[in-house]
Parts: structure tokens; sequence; C-alpha cells
């Protein structure tokens, strides 16, 4: 491990752009070595982390339980506001039954390698988030990838399974770096012509689609048509934890075969606490969503009219495409140093043609906010010449 030093290289150059410690609540501004930063690089869609409700949910869930379960749902750590919480993130997604797991990763790890057999087939887009993949790793199923949202590639792999296998799809709603949607519509029809199920981590689309932000399914009018519902508690429903969602008996099967539910701890009893006063308000005050929406049609104006790339989103989710990686770096440190706050991503995750700025909308930003983080975003990325032509580079660090 001595030898892996690349972290170390890009800290000396001064570029290291992970781990950014932040010293106050999640919010639209935060507090950075001391210094006010705009937060433009969250999850936090609807602005709830510091919302008093939740805040006193989660007091309140702490007087009665106490901090933690001390186990796993399997075992001790079953709480009666468990079972509430799963009983109206059923309601909320359309389903008849779901069941909560310690984070949003454990959810995908422990259903998609415990539903497929061994002579089955995991079918996933090549951009699914990294947990969908592992979660396939961990299967005995053979796993096949398709292009992205092409599904031309979707239906030449579906052709190849055996008929009478499982055939799980496993995607995304909603991209969580490109924030376009998973052509969702075509995707059912293909799995009904090639007798396929469908597994959807709506993570990034719970709160921000759908009506009442009930997800990507509830968006397309499909709910009925896709077998399983994920989403996880840290985006949009602001605290930690996950949950999928289905028919009793694949809900039951899954209590007792998902080994990532099994064999891990129960959430904090203030953390279901917190969901639970998140849904509410997720139904009781739809302006928040209206807001987001309002906010990214802003943002995404104030881009085009700068003339960035910003790839195909249909969400709060704006990649701003750099296309080089030492850009891509330089553009995030120099933002931050004038207290604006985003996401780089770039190679190995994506090729160095493909970096990219992630820009996140909340609703509770204002647009005297965007339209400062975005002024100050196209003057350095004119300054470091992202508008110049040149080909990409990835940041040499050997």
């Amino acid at each position: 491990m001595e030898a892996y030093d690349i972290p170390q290289k890009v800290q000396q150059m001064g570029l290291y752009p992970y781990f950014r410690t932040i010293e106050s609540e999640q919010d639209t501004v935060v507090k950075i070595n001391g210094q006010d930063v705009l937060m433009f690089g969250s999850n936090s869609y609807l602005g709830l982390t510091n919302h008093p409700k939740l805040k006193e949910a989660s007091k309140q869930a702490i007087d009665k339980y106490g901090s933690g379960c001390a186990g796993s749902r399997f075992l001790n750590g079953t709480l009666d506001i468990h079972l509430k919480l799963e009983e109206e993130l059923a309601d909320f997604v359309g389903k008849d039954a779901a069941l909560v797991f310690s984070t949003g990763f454990q959810v995908n790890l422990g259903v998609i390698s415990s539903l497929p057999g061994r002579h089955d087939y995991i079918i996933i887009d090549d951009l699914d988030h990294a947990c969908i993949i592992d979660g396939s790793r961990l299967s005995f199923a053979k796993v096949l990838k398709y292009r992205h949202n092409d599904m031309e590639s979707l239906e030449k792999v579906l052709s190849k399974c055996e008929a009478d296998k499982i055939k799980l799809i496993a995607v995304d709603g909603v991209f969580s770096m490109e924030g376009d949607l998973a052509n969702l519509p075509e995707i059912v029809r293909l799995s009904k012509k090639y007798n396929a199920n469908i597994f959807l981590d709506d993570a990034h689309g719970l709160g921000v689609m759908g009506q009442n932000g009930r997800g990507t399914c509830d968006h397309f009018g499909l709910t009925d048509d896709v077998d399983l519902i994920m989403g996880t508690f840290s985006k949009s429903l602001a605290s930690i934890g996950g949950f999928v969602a289905s028919d009793h008996d694949t809900i039951n099967y899954l209590k007792h075969n998902a080994r990532s539910l099994i064999f891990s701890a129960s959430i904090a009893p203030a953390n279901a606490a917190s969901v639970l006063a998140a849904l509410d308000i997720m139904r009781e005050e739809p302006e928040r969503m209206e807001r987001l929406w309002d906010n990214t049609g802003f943002a995404m104006k104030l881009l085009k009219d700068y003339g960035f790339d910003t790839g195909h989103t249909e969400t709060p989710i704006i990649p701003i495409m750099i296309r080089d990686d030492f850009k891509t770096f330089k553009l995030t440190k120099m933002l931050l140093d004038q207290g604006v706050f985003v996401n780089p991503v770039v190679s190995p995750a994506v090729p160095s043609t493909s970096s990219l700025i992630r820009y996140s909308l909340m609703s509770t930003h204002t647009k005297d906010q965007i339209q400062e983080s975005i002024d100050k975003i196209y003057t350095i990325a004119k300054t470091i010449g992202v508008f110049d032509g040149a080909g990409s580079q990835e940041l040499k660090v050997r």
C-alpha cells in the first residue's frame, strides 16, 4: 500500500478535491476553513437536512429509543418505528411492502445479489451506479451490459438470454452524474417482450420526479410495471439509509436472504424518524419541488447562455462538461477559493474526454446564489481555457 501515492501527488499539486471538511450543517451555504462557501455539490435536493421538523423528530426518537439499535433487523434491531417507516415508504412509491436497510448501497448489494441465481441473468446499463455494479458482482448470475440508454443494445442483450431464466434489468431511474433519465417506457416494453423483471434504483429520483416526489416510476406512470423500486434516505429524504419496495412475497424473500440486511446493524431511530418527517413535508409542501425545478430551469438557461455543454440532463443534476482532467481539477480548486463548492468527475470514473463538473441544485438555493456561482464558473472556465477548443488531457501524476 505504500506504493499507492496518487492522492499525495495530487495534493502536492494543490489540486486535491476530495474529503473537503465542512464545519456546519448541509445547506446552500456551508462553512469551510471558517469561510462561507456556496454549496452546489450536495444531494439534498429539497433542502431538508436542517429543517426544524426533521431535527425535532430525530431528537424525540433519541429520547424514546436511544441512540442506536445494537443489532441487525433480523435479530434484535427491528423497532416499531422501522415498521411504520416501511409502511409509509411502500405507500409513497405505490408498492405492497418495503424493507429498510442501513444504507442505499447495502440495498443494492443485498437485493441484486440474492434474487437471480447461478443460471440467471443480471442486465445493467453501462453507466449504472457503482452499487448496482457491486451487487451484480456478488451474484452468481451472469452479468450483461448494454450501452447507456440504448434500447437497441438492451434488446440485443435480452435476445441472447435463455427464455426460461430470470432476467433482472437493474437500472438507475436518474443517472447520478449525467442527470438524465432511464428510458423507462422502452425498458418496460422490452421487459414484457422478453419476460424480464425490472429493478429501478431511484436514489436521485425520489423527491425530484413524479407527483410529490414519488419518483421516476410515478413520473412515467409505470409504477405497476416495475417489479422493485429502490431508494435512499441520503438525498431528498435528508438522512441515512435505504429501502426497496415490491410485492409481499419478494419482500419476505429478501428479509430472509439479503445478506447485507441480515448481517448489518439497522438504522438508528433518529434516522428513521427524520425520514418519516421528510415524507410528511414532501406530501404537505409540493412547492419545494416547484422551487427546485424553477431553480433548475434558471440555472440551465444561464449555463446555455454562457455556452456550456450540459449533456443530456433532464434533472437538477447538471453536468458541466470540461473534457479535460487537469482543467476540471483546476476549476474545482479555483471555485472553492472563490467560495463555490462543486464536485469534479474525472478519469477513471469517466474518460478524460468526458470529465465534468457535477453542479447540483436544491430547492432552497436563491436565484442570486445560482447567478453568482455560474458567473464564477464561467469567468474561471474562460481564464483556464475551457472554451479554447484544445484537446483533453489527463492529470499526469505518475
